[in-house]
């Protein structure tokens, strides 16, 4: 494996790790803010009927909307990052 495969793998692996965090982390704020706003927690498909159509459909496009939001842009984030570093690294080689 050459350097610039080794490093595009490396990349790769950042960048899911940083948007699975990402995504934890958007959905715990979602989490927070239902609370914050309804005084409970937001419907899970666990749960038995305690929610209307409205409240899920809801939870569903806010948590999703979110969530898919904070991994493209995490994965956006580390890409440049990894083209920076190693594009600084080319240029002190």
């Amino acid at each position: 494996m050459n350097d610039e495969q080794q490093e595009s793998m490396l990349a790769k692996i950042a960048g899911t790790v940083v948007a699975l965090a990402a995504a934890w982390i958007a959905h715990k704020a979602i989490n927070a803010a239902w609370k914050a706003a309804s005084g409970h927690q937001p419907p899970t498909p666990d749960d038995e009927g305690d929610s209307g159509l409205g409240e899920l459909v809801a939870a569903a496009a806010a948590t999703g909307a979110v969530v898919a939001v904070s991994r493209v842009l995490a994965t956006r984030g580390t890409k440049t990052f990894a083209s920076r570093v190693n594009r600084n690294r080319l240029t002190a080689s």
